[in-house]
């Protein structure tokens, strides 16, 4: 008797399947390609990692430059290794010095311009579990307000967000369908190591605590934390191997994206 198609089991619990081998040469075709269309390929690291932010840079650079983030070994296979297995003269060198979280950027933009555009792109980011509080920050009593502003000009949170402020810690009520705070409260203190529950207070509210130019004490280590793209040596045609300075910046909370 032929079995029922009814009862067939779907299994829930599959696992992604692994960048397969054809994936890796297809993208390593694709940087060389790349490689034919643009004059310099940069290696870098990232700062602070933040895939909002890197996606940021992707598209201000759109169709004048090409950010990989990928494997240490499938970009090494793209540029190639020592005498005759290069793809150009010089790329070995950019390959033999990838290490740890670093990828490779491919412009026709002047160096300069390349290196003090990158000097300059810093972006804030959300403070995350284990951070400290780069100042103190007390709420009002009364409605609560987003983005938290001085001049009380943000908005209020639909009456749905009530319960899940209080889940977080804070002593609300619904006055006119709207979450409010009985009394004033200091949500975090200057020096304070942050809990998960005030970080997600702090983005619900709009709040950014890792500041461009502020610092981190991370285990008493005083440690810059921004996302910030760090450009070191690059390999330019009918020039060759240009050393600079490599540094593998560490990434924080995940990995990153491969393009």
């Amino acid at each position: 008797m032929p079995k029922s198609k009814r009862n067939k089991v779907t299994s829930l619990t599959k696992t992604p399947s692994r960048t397969t081998k054809s994936a890796k040469h297809a993208l390593s075709t694709e940087i060389q390609n790349e490689i034919d269309k643009y004059d310099h390929v940069w290696l870098f690291s990232v700062g602070d990692m933040r895939n909002e932010s890197l996606k940021e840079v992707r598209s201000q650079w759109r169709g004048t430059g090409r950010l990989f983030m990928a494997k240490g070994k499938v970009m090494q296979k793209a540029l190639g290794e020592g005498e005759g297995g290069e793809y150009a003269e010089g790329l070995g060198e950019v390959s033999k010095r990838i290490s740890g979280q670093m990828g490779l950027f491919l412009t026709s933009h002047p160096p300069a311009d390349t290196l003090d555009w990158f000097a300059s792109f810093h972006r804030p980011e959300y403070a995350r579990q284990h951070f400290i509080s780069t100042r103190t920050i007390t709420l009002p009593a009364g409605p609560i307000l987003s983005p938290l502003t001085d001049d009380a000009s943000g908005d209020p949170f639909p009456h749905s967000m009530e319960p899940q402020f209080r889940q977080l810690g804070l002593k609300t009520t619904l006055v006119k369908g709207v979450p409010s705070l009985m009394d004033e409260h200091v949500l975090c203190r200057e020096g304070e190591k942050l809990t998960s529950e005030k970080c997600r207070i702090l983005k619900l509210l709009g709040v950014q605590m890792a500041i461009e130019s502020g610092m981190q004490w991370l285990g008493g280590v005083k440690e810059r934390r921004e996302f910030r793209i760090h450009l070191g040596s690059r390999w330019t045609k009918g020039e060759g191997f240009v050393p600079g300075n490599d540094v593998p910046l560490p990434v924080q909370d995940g990995d990153m994206d491969e393009d």
